[in-house]
């Protein structure tokens, strides 16, 4: 068995199983194999393994369950008919129980027999050996291959930075090239069982995201008398968010890692949204979120890294993420977001409505005006009123909102926009974010008399230039391009606006009849583009799938401006997607409607678990909690 070829396309991810702990991942078929080109156990942004199998006295385990046991535990069950009996019941099965840490991976391998007499067997696990970056991985690039060399009782490979080293206790290890083979004899005996264990651990240098040593600091909200549905899935999202909990290295603050297999580590935006999803039932994560995005908060201006004074950061790597296919290349701490600083404002004034001491708000009273200033002196680069962005770079995102792809702002007719480009929902986290700057500043006897007015500029500025209508009426466009000239597709960016007081009474009321729409709920959630839209497509990333935090955050917009019986059509809809795909939310799934279809169809590349798709759940329960009016 060699390394996996390259593909040259980007591995699909819906039929796998996955156990993580952050920074860890094992990706795998449901069977326990790892034969897929994203199958592997991979720790720090490396596949440091792929290739497992199980044969036992030559032949192969026939698959009968998976059970996951929990986002870190998952156990694999197989039929061992070559040891059985005559009849028809099984008598051996083979149970493979893995167990992902945020160093590495163990698993346990025992034979179980109800047989009345001992049995010999001989078990091999196959594994090869990699160094291959999760960004290779993603590009279908070939693989790296690992050069095993036999240390004390165990085998070793690295690359200088990565350090792994597996361990089989009473086995025969053996290599060629990358390729591993472990062997056991086994007795097992009568009615009982024999188990043996292997254990891989890596050590990466270059890491600049951990494990937490502590435990998960929320509490379950109270679910009694809820829905079944919802139930499941708090229980289910809480116990992913869990496992996807991170630290910077060398500190204790946690924020969550966006989400596995791409996005497993420090995300701006995605780590903000998700701790605003969750404060209902922590500040924990809330307020490791607010310093160690403070902590890393842009000092100076330099173009190759999108830094800028007051920015708030995009994304950390351990190295370079590099995307050739789509000219990407981003350095390992990257600051192309528009976004990401206006909603760190509004998450800080969120913890301190949530009760964060006098003394935990002064000593962010200095990013927070870094972060204002921004808006003003780099968000609005042309004067304006209004954020918008471009990549400088060449090298960097061309689409530096959260809906981030090279098609994702395109007109009604698809025909795409060109930059610099105005988002409209970054406009309301603006708008929000300096009214409730201000209000902070204020609290601490400071002037916000500045961003208050900036704030009714930009309001204006909105109102005069985002509105587009069409046979069914008035609704904000999607963006302003180049131009300054309205992209006028109907698209989920307008559900972001509710909530952040950017809109009057009867906009607001506009923006919450088309969400709840035909053309954009789609039954399970809120389209990302309108269907009769010349772009459409229920499969495309950013133009006509279902994004459960888009829909949420719509939901949470909802909720907020009174529009309780629209949150809970939406969040109804949310809750039929989760249980399809068994109360782990992807990242996100097809747009076709529930009318046509029974069940959500898959995104094949949606990333899971992911952390602000499973936060959604607690906007849903808070929501369905409420009752209409």
């Amino acid at each position: 068995m060699l390394p996996l070829e390259a593909t040259g396309r980007q591995p699909l991810l819906h039929d796998a199983a996955v156990v993580l702990r952050a920074p860890a991942q094992a990706w795998s078929r449901v069977g326990g194999e790892m034969t897929a080109p994203i199958d592997g156990v991979y720790v720090s942004d490396v596949r440091v393994a792929s290739g497992f199998a199980v044969r036992v006295d030559g032949a192969d385990p026939e698959p009968i369950a998976t059970l996951e046991d929990a986002a870190d535990r998952i156990r694999f069950v197989s039929l061992l008919r070559g040891l059985d009996a005559h009849g028809a019941d099984p008598d051996v099965r083979l149970v493979v129980e893995r167990a992902v840490r945020g160093d590495g991976v163990d698993h346990a391998l025992r034979i179980e027999s109800r047989l009345g007499h001992a049995l010999r067997a001989e078990v091999e696990v196959e594994l090869v050996a990699e160094l291959t970056p999760v960004d290779v991985v993603k590009t279908g690039r070939p693989a790296v291959a690992g050069s095993p060399r036999e240390t004390e009782g165990s085998l070793a490979w690295g690359d200088g930075a990565i350090s792994a080293e597996l361990r089989a206790p009473e086995a025969a290890i053996s290599h060629d090239g990358p390729r591993i083979r472990i062997r056991w004899r086994l007795e097992v005996p009568a009615r009982g069982a024999v188990e043996r264990t292997l254990t891989l651990a890596v050590h990466d240098a270059l890491a600049v995201v951990a494990t937490p040593v502590a435990a998960a600091p929320w509490s379950a909200p109270s679910l009694d008398g809820v829905d079944d549905r919802l139930h499941r899935w708090v229980t289910r999202a809480l116990d992913d968010l869990d496992a996807l909990r991170l630290t910077r290295v060398g500190s204790a603050e946690e924020f969550l890692g966006a989400g596995a297999p791409w996005f497993f580590t420090l995300f701006g935006r995605d780590s903000l949204w998700a701790a605003r999803f969750l404060l209902p039932i922590d500040a924990g994560i809330v307020h490791g979120t607010l310093h160690t995005l403070a902590g890393l908060q842009g000092r100076e201006r330099v173009p190759a890294t999108a830094e800028q004074p007051g920015k708030i950061i995009h994304e950390v790597r351990r190295t370079t993420l590099e995307l050739p296919d789509e000219k990407i290349e981003l350095p390992p701490y990257y600051y192309g977001t528009v976004d990401a600083t206006p909603l760190w404002i509004c998450l800080l004034a969120d913890a301190r409505e949530r009760g964060l001491g006098d003394a935990e708000t002064r000593e962010l009273l200095p990013a927070l005006r870094a972060a204002l200033a921004w808006m003003r002196d780099y968000g609005d680069s042309d004067g304006d009123g209004l954020l918008e962005y471009v990549d400088e770079s060449g090298r960097g995102l061309s689409n530096q909102g959260w809906k981030d792809s090279g098609d994702s702002v395109q007109w009604r007719d698809g025909t795409l926009a060109e930059g610099p480009i105005a988002l409209a929902e970054v406009q309301g986290y603006a708008h929000e974010a300096a009214l409730r700057g201000a209000a902070l500043l204020e609290e601490f006897g400071e002037d916000g008399a500045e961003w208050r007015a900036w704030a009714a500029r930009l309001a204006t500025r909105f109102r005069e230039t985002f509105w587009v209508s069409d046979a069914e009426g008035r609704y904000p466009a999607i963006a302003l391009d180049a131009r300054k000239r309205a992209v006028d597709s109907l698209t989920s960016n307008i559900g972001h606006l509710l909530g952040t007081g950017l809109l009057d009474a009867e906009e607001s009321r506009l923006v919450a009849e088309r969400l709840v729409s035909p053309r954009l709920d789609a039954g399970y959630g809120i389209r990302t583009l309108a269907t009769g839209s010349g772009g459409y497509w229920p499969l495309s990333y950013h133009g006509g799938s279902i994004w459960a935090h888009d829909t949420a955050v719509a939901i949470r917009g909802l909720h907020r401006d009174g529009f309780t019986a629209e949150a809970r059509t939406l969040s109804e809809g949310l809750l039929r997607a989760a249980a399809a795909f068994d109360y782990r939310m992807p990242e996100l799934h097809g747009g076709d409607p529930a009318s046509e279809v029974p069940r959500p169809v898959p995104y094949p590349a949606a990333c899971r678990p992911q952390a602000w798709s499973a936060a959604a759940a607690i906007v849903v329960l808070d929501a369905l909690s409420t009752p209409a009016r």
